[in-house]
This record gives C-alpha cells, sequence and structure tokens, in this order.
C-alpha cells in the first residue's frame, strides 16, 4: 500500500462498485487526496496511513450474501468520519446494529431527495434535490445514535448521520454527474465534516515529486522510453526539472506512428526541453518481423518483444558510450504509470469494471533488465496527469492529445502491414486530425482517427473507373476508454474529411463512417 502524500488523505474502501475510481476523481476535484483501497483493509493498517476521513463505496452485493464483501468492524471504532454510499451505507446500518431488507420496489435511475433536516451533509444545497439512484436492498431500521436527514418516496432513511460519531450514509450515488450537487454532498464531508484543508494542487504535487524524485535518484542516471504520447511526455518532463541531465530519453521510431512524429518529439524534448534524447529509426527492423502477419494479437506481440530487444540495444550502447564498461550506466527506469494501473481490482460478482481490461498497450519490459523504478505518476489519474503536464509547460497538443495504441498504426491496417500501406493510412490519418482540429472538434471527442480495411471497391474517378482501397472513420466520446459511443459529427464536417482522404491521398476511393458503440465492440478494429 502506498504511502505517497505529505498531504492529509481520505481513504475510500472499494466494495466493487464501477464508480469507486468516480468517487476518488470528485474528492481530487476538491483538492484532497484521495487513495482508494481494498474493502478488507484492517482497521490497524488504516489507522498507519492517519486519513481525515473514510468513504465506503457501494457495490454490486447484498450484505446477508453468503460472499458479500465486509470491512473490518473495527474500522468504526478509530475515531475517523466515515460516510457510507450506497452499499457502504447499508454496511454500516448492518455492522453498527441496524436492519437492511430487500426493497420490493427498486429504485434506479433519477430521483428525489427531500431534506428532513440540517445535516453538515446538504448545508447550503436546499431542501430538494436530484439525486440518482441505484440500489435493490434499502435500511429499514436505524442503528442506535443514527438519525434521518433525508428520505425519498421509497426510503425514508435515504440519507442519515450519527451526529457525535461523524457517521453519514446516502443510499443515493452523489459522485456520478447524474446527481447535479453531489460534488458540493462530497464537498461538505470533506471540508465541514473531515476538516481537510484542501491543498492538494498539481502545484504542490510537482514539487514535492520533484523532491521525492531527487532523494531516491541521487547522483545516479535514469532512462525513459519516450513514446510521445501523453504519459511518457509527462513523466519526462517532470523527472528533468527534478534532475536534469541524470536523465536520458529513448525513442523508438518503429516505423507505425503518427505522421511527423519523430520530428515533433525532436524538436520538443530535444531542441525545446533540451533533454538528453536518444533517437533509434527500427522501421525496418520492425517491418520485416511483421511482413505477411495478419493476425492482430501475433502483430501485438511481435511488436512488443521486438520493442524491448530495440530498447535494450539502445541502453547497452548508451552504457557504453558512458565508458562504465559492463557495468550499468543507468540504475534506475522511469515508467508513466498511472494510477488506475496500481489500483488493486476488487474482482467481485457483479461488478462490470472488473471485467473490462485493455489489450492495446505493448507488454513491460522484461526482469532481466534490473532497474529499479521511477514512476512519478502513480499517484494520478489521467485528467491530473494532463493538468501538471500543463504546469510543466507542456503544448496542449501533447498533453491533451488523444490516446494512441501501443501497436501504433499496425492495430489501424486490417491485413498485411507494407510500407505502402502504412503510408496511405498516415495520410489519411493527419487530415482526420487536422479537420478535427481545424473545426475544433478534436479536444471535445476521446479518439478520432482513420482505419484502413482489407477491401478493395469499384469508383469512378474523372472518366476512369478505378478498384482502390476503402478507408473507415472511426471518432467515439468516452470517459475512460472502457465504454465509449460514436459522436454524431456535423454532416458537413464528415463529407470535408471524407472528400480530402479521396482527393489527397492516392489509392483511396471510398470512406465509411463507424457508428458501433463500446461494447459490442470496440474503440480500436484490431
Amino acid at each position: 500500500m502506498s504511502t505517497p502524500s505529505a498531504h492529509s488523505r481520505l481513504l475510500i474502501l472499494d466494495f466493487g462498485s464501477q464508480y469507486t475510481q468516480v468517487i476518488a476523481r470528485r474528492v481530487r476535484e476538491s483538492h484532497v487526496y484521495s487513495q482508494i483501497v481494498p474493502f478488507d483493509t484492517k482497521a490497524a493498517a488504516i489507522r498507519k496511513l492517519a486519513p481525515k476521513g473514510i468513504i465506503l463505496s457501494g457495490g454490486p452485493a447484498s450484505v446477508y450474501g453468503k460472499k458479500a464483501p465486509q470491512p473490518d468492524p473495527e474500522l468504526f471504532n478509530l475515531g475517523i468520519p466515515v460516510l457510507g454510499i450506497c452499499y457502504g451505507m447499508q454496511l454500516m446500518g448492518h455492522h453498527l446494529g441496524g436492519k437492511v431488507e430487500h426493497s420490493e420496489q427498486r429504485e434506479y435511475g433519477m430521483g428525489k431527495l427531500e431534506v428532513v433536516r440540517e445535516s453538515a451533509l446538504f448545508e447550503g444545497l436546499g431542501e430538494s434535490l436530484d439525486i440518482w439512484n441505484s440500489h435493490g436492498d434499502k435500511l429499514t431500521k436505524l442503528p442506535a445514535g443514527f438519525r434521518t436527514v433525508a428520505k425519498t418516496a421509497n426510503s425514508p432513511y435515504a440519507a442519515i448521520e450519527h451526529p457525535s460519531k461523524k457517521f453519514f450514509g446516502l443510499q443515493f450515488h452523489p459522485e456520478v454527474v447524474h446527481t447535479p450537487k453531489g460534488k458540493e454532498i462530497i464537498a461538505n464531508f470533506l471540508f465541514e465534516v473531515c476538516g481537510f484543508a484542501g491543498d492538494w494542487t498539481m502545484g504542490s504535487f510537482i514539487e514535492e515529486t520533484c523532491e521525492r524524485i531527487r532523494e531516491q535518484v541521487g547522483k545516479d542516471h535514469v532512462i525513459l522510453g519516450l513514446s510521445g504520447g501523453v504519459d511518457s511526455s509527462v513523466a519526462a518532463a517532470l523527472i528533468h526539472r527534478a534532475i536534469g541531465d541524470q536523465l536520458t530519453c529513448v525513442f523508438v521510431n518503429n516505423g507505425l506512428l503518427r505522421a511527423n512524429e519523430e520530428e515533433a518529439v525532436r524538436k520538443l524534448f530535444g531542441d525545446n526541453f533540451q533533454m538528453k534524447l536518444q533517437v533509434v529509426n527500427a522501421t525496418t527492423r520492425f517491418l520485416t518481423k511483421l511482413k505477411g502477419v495478419t493476425d492482430p494479437e501475433r502483430k501485438r506481440r511481435i511488436i512488443g518483444r521486438e520493442f524491448i530487444k530495440v530498447f535494450e540495444d539502445a541502453v547497452t550502447k548508451l552504457s557504453k558510450r558512458k565508458g562504465k564498461g559492463a557495468a550499468p550506466a543507468f540504475k534506475f527506469l522511469a515508467q508513466g504509470t498511472l494510477y488506475p494501473d496500481v489500483i488493486e481490482s476488487v474482482a467481485i460478482a457483479g461488478n462490470p469494471a472488473a471485467l473490462i481490461k485493455s489489450h492495446h498497450n505493448v507488454g513491460g519490459l522484461p526482469k532481466r533488465m534490473k532497474f529499479a523504478l521511477v514512476e512519478p505518476l502513480r499517484e494520478l489519474f489521467k485528467d491530473e496527469v494532463r493538468e501538471v503536464g500543463t504546469e510543466l509547460g507542456l503544448p496542449k497538443e501533447v498533453v491533451q492529445r488523444q490516446p494512441f495504441p501501443g501497436p501504433g498504426l499496425a492495430v489501424r491496417i486490417l491485413g498485411d502491414i507494407t510500407r505502402e500501406r502504412l503510408s496511405v493510412l498516415r495520410e489519411a490519418d493527419s487530415i482526420v486530425v487536422a479537420e478535427m482540429k481545424a473545426s475544433k472538434w478534436y479536444y471535445k471527442v476521446w479518439q478520432s482517427f482513420a482505419v484502413l480495411l482489407p477491401v478493395r471497391s469499384v469508383g469512378v474517378m474523372g472518366d476512369e473507373r478505378t478498384y482502390e482501397n476503402t478507408v473507415a472513420l472511426r471518432i467515439v466520446e468516452s470517459q475512460d476508454g472502457m465504454t465509449a459511443d460514436w459522436v454524431k459529427l456535423p454532416y458537413a464536417l464528415l463529407a470535408k474529411i471524407s472528400s480530402r482522404i479521396i482527393n489527397e491521398v492516392k489509392g483511396v476511393n471510398r470512406v465509411v463512417y463507424d457508428i458501433s458503440s463500446k461494447p459490442p465492440a470496440t474503440i480500436e478494429w484490431e
């Protein structure tokens, strides 16, 4: 369990809710550091972390179920304020002597909350609130010392409190956007109940993290695989702020990158930030290995394996260049690991969040590369990483860049990967990006890109018959990539993108638009 920050923290016990990370984000939006821990974390371990407050998340289970996740009952004796949300409220009521029963009428979706008593949770929010419900059980008897502060048509105990112990329960979900004043409810718990200072900012994070990096690294050197994406770019800028020339970045051009990627990385990190940057052009090496490979999984494995070999070769050459003989010149490997990557999954039946896994990233480095890790972003969510990048002076084009798969254009070319097909896709994709930016749509969506299909069709260009390639457009909106929906772009913009691709990209005579959502489809085509 990490102990990352000098700031006061709020702990979130995860009972398998699909909204647990949303709770953490809402807390951090109030400039309070939040940390997610497993539901069965012992009270002694919680005491060592010294949180100023605890939130019990929702979850898919019933408190009476045989496999229902249960907390350490001693957490209610720590003298720390507790807020239970949905299943978390039911657990608190159950453990403290109340009664939970299955409701004859399930509450799901929008509802009205009537505040019937003054409470710190609802200070300044009025007597009637729109809320979002998602529960089948409900509290039917209050534990001793608790009182009702709000109700709904179906739940007389929709919000409860124990004033002296500072225990609170909400049957609804304040963390979701469908509860319009939910953020304010959580803020009231943080500031009016727990007494947080609200001093968790990206500015303070940068300062504290730089100091930790200096303490960890000392006078040794750090190597970082720079991809040009948001995470590795922000990690590079942050580590460089901390230790300067002790950082060396390796950028591998595998030939599967977007247009002008190598030049952009050289200019930004080499010229502008004056970082030590080693660029390795391994295009021929990768394309030789991928020749004739059409299976998506084989593509990923080959690209991941070859990247490790290329990176290893680069580190070996750089180590020898430093004149240290057989001894490694780099003691530390930097990675752009984010907080969602290190949160322990709570695999509870019925939890959809535990079932959705990304499979588009290139695999990690092997254990034989004996580095100590520097992971300066492992406390942060993606939106916070973008904030840090902005504070460090990275341009919007990098900080707000859309996600790009580890295997690159290889998973956006269906079928054989050749220089010719890469060129076609790269040109088409650059038109998509250019028009999305020109129309101000690029930063409104999650991803927008082109896919080259293994499909040729008949067309007419001028007075001649053509038999050429088909390009698909994939433009989706999403919060985290776990689910996504296609974007209803203006017809005029779609027409302009299509027209430019057909007229400017040699070998394409048809453009189609992918209108499938995730699930059942994925965002990437392979």
